[in-house]
């Protein structure tokens, strides 16, 4: 695809990444028409206690996760900064170096988009890119549940189609499917623990990763 196409961007603690994270990427990649999805890892993020994976390697489980996708990138701009990571601050200055006019997708969970009224600058942010809104298989997102001026923006601002996400550099709010699949980070970790396998869960290459360091 063009280097104009809209680019994803997916980020997350990936405490540890597993085969969920990957599976939302790349379906969002297809139905969201996306030129790249690039993934940027967590340094320390201001909504979480302190983790316990070091983010130097939960960038390179990341990196490992992706290595065979060549359209799946990393950016270390947050695992690198040392300070709690803001959405909005990493938003700007990646539009400082892709310029004003690339358009933006930022993939995020019903779970996470339930929350995005407690980020920091939230409506700013929702102007400097579009969001793709992971849902489950046939079901609309769900405005009962959000904050009333959440759900407002999300009325004023969804489209139907993944169309608008190239008409404008951002601003819209645009659904995808996503197969729903019962993995979580925290279910990972606590499989790990007890030395429970985790084989088809994570790749292999960041299972062999964690198994080597000794991490979780």
């Amino acid at each position: 695809m063009s280097e104009d196409a809209p680019l994803g961007l997916f980020g997350g603690t990936f405490d540890p990444v597993h085969v969920g994270h990957l599976r939302l990427a790349e379906e969002a990649r297809e139905s969201l028409q996306l030129g790249r999805v690039r993934w940027i890892p967590a340094g320390r993020p201001w909504h979480r206690d302190e983790l316990r994976t070091d983010a130097a390697h939960r960038l390179e489980m990341v990196r490992r996760a992706v290595a065979s996708n060549p359209l799946f990138e990393v950016d270390d701009i947050e695992a690198r900064s040392g300070r709690p990571g803001y959405t909005v601050e990493t938003v700007s200055s990646l539009r400082a170096v892709l310029g004003s006019q690339r358009p933006l997708v930022l993939l995020l969970g019903a779970d996470a988009f339930s929350r995005l009224h407690t980020w920091q600058r939230w409506r700013e942010l929702l102007d400097l890119v579009h969001v793709g809104l992971a849902t489950r298989a046939g079901q609309a997102a769900d405005a009962a549940v959000l904050n009333d001026a959440l759900a407002a923006e999300l009325a004023a601002r969804r489209r139907d189609s993944a169309d608008a996400l190239r008409a404008a550099p951002g601003g819209a709010i645009v659904c995808f499917d996503m197969t729903p699949l019962a993995i979580s980070a925290t279910d990972l970790r606590a499989r790990l623990a007890r030395g429970a396998s985790c084989r088809y869960l994570a790749p292999d290459a960041v299972l062999d990763y964690i198994s080597h360091h000794r991490l979780y």
